[in-house]
């Protein structure tokens, strides 16, 4: 399943995010086990550390480097998105990215933007994007974009459920993506989940999952086991009915926040 961005590509509603898996060989089992499983994104970013491993696990993986949908994001304690997008490349060995973004709105949402509009004009990523950005943020950025953004990705689950700030996305045309749907794995022990995922006979992962795509999002969990990254993928075969998302929409402790972040780090 696929979600059609702004500027015409399409990107999966299911990926591989690698935030804080160490580089080199747990990097590189993840990922192949994920390409494995069927996944075709997968997400990194400069700050991680681990594009590299990225990278070599993609190139052994055998497929085509066109099949797979690859996003980083510029780390914004530099000064040029153009020339880290450049190395970013050299690290991930490969000629382009699919998604490239703004990882916070560190120093204001607007000054790294005329740079990522350069590494999209210069062919360096399809699409461009950013990560951690506010309503009102998204809103500051879109007076002075010639280049719209075409993701925002956010931390976002049932427990973070950003009503406004997802619907402020949809109306500027862009995709909301989830990081941590999961909650960095603390949701899959909540009684609610729980009981949903037993009446369904699926994960607390899966549950979690699904209501984000149900939702209309990109969605990224990470993990480094291969039978969780496999049982991760597996959501596109069932829903959850209007009940169940109901149920998980009420588990929301952000009051349905315009924000991206409750406590910023920038």
């Amino acid at each position: 399943m696929n979600l059609k961005l702004s500027n015409g590509t399409e990107i999966p509603a299911v990926g591989l995010g690698v935030w804080q898996v160490e580089d080199g060989a747990q990097t590189e089992r993840a990922v192949s086990a994920a390409l494995e499983a069927g996944y075709r994104l997968i997400d990194t970013a400069q700050g991680y550390g681990n594009e590299a491993s990225v990278g070599k696990a993609i190139r052994e993986s055998g497929i085509p480097r066109a099949e797979i949908f690859l996003t980083t994001k510029f780390l914004p304690a530099e000064d040029d998105p153009f020339v880290e997008a450049e190395k970013s490349l050299e690290r991930l060995g490969t000629d382009y990215l699919d998604l490239y973004l703004i990882h916070w709105p560190q120093g204001g949402p607007t000054w790294a933007w005329p740079g990522m509009e350069k590494v999209s004009a210069a062919g360096l990523s399809k699409g461009i994007g950013v990560s951690n950005f506010s309503a009102a943020e998204l809103a500051e950025l879109a007076k002075v974009s010639e280049i719209p953004a075409a993701v925002n990705q956010v931390y976002f689950s049932p427990f973070a459920y950003r009503r406004a700030l997802l619907d402020a996305g949809n109306e500027a045309g862009l995709i909301t993506q989830a990081y941590s749907p999961l909650g960095t794995g603390e949701h899959l022990t909540d009684p609610v989940v729980g009981r949903i995922a037993e009446e369904l006979g699926r994960t607390p992962a899966q549950v979690l999952i699904r209501w984000g795509v149900q939702k209309g999002l990109s969605v990224i969990p990470k993990s480094v086991n291969p039978e969780r990254i496999q049982k991760n993928f597996a959501v596109f075969d069932f829903e959850l009915d209007d009940a169940a998302v109901a149920t998980l929409d009420a588990l929301d402790t952000t009051g349905g926040t315009t924000e991206s972040n409750e406590n910023k780090w920038w």
